[in-house]
């Protein structure tokens, strides 16, 4: 599971920085100011969780089964949090109109919140001599 975690994260954090560059430099012309923001902050949050995937990967502080809820929460939640603020920030460019699926956004927004918080309550189960 560690090396589909850390596969994972460093496809994340490739997706990410091409993403970014694009926008700053191919969607700059295209985008408003807002929609920029907007797309940005979609990439910003895979960027992070693309990190955290790399933590859970290489932790010894939470067992296997944690560690796989953790990265089925963070993919899913990116794809549908991430994803979904692509698809709505870029709607003008791509004719799409991303807004019935604006619902997901949230909900992936509280898998990635479900993960971090299932992190955190596997941590504070940990006995002190580890810490």
């Amino acid at each position: 599971m560690n090396r589909t975690i850390f596969i994972t994260a460093a496809i994340l954090g490739i997706i990410a920085i091409a993403l970014g560059a694009f926008a700053a430099h191919g969607l700059k012309e295209m985008l408003s100011i807002e929609a920029q923001q907007t797309f940005e902050t979609g990439v910003r949050y895979q960027m992070y969780h693309a990190i955290l995937l790399l933590f859970i990967g290489g932790t010894t502080f939470l067992k296997d089964k944690s560690k796989k809820i953790i990265y089925y929460l963070v993919v899913i939640g990116l794809l549908f949090f991430s994803g979904s603020i692509y698809g709505l920030s870029t709607m003008d460019i791509t004719g799409i109109n991303f807004k019935t699926i604006g619902f997901i956004t949230p909900i992936g927004g509280l898998l990635l919140i479900s993960a971090w918080v299932l992190m955190l309550i596997n941590f504070l189960k940990l006995k002190r001599d580890n810490s």
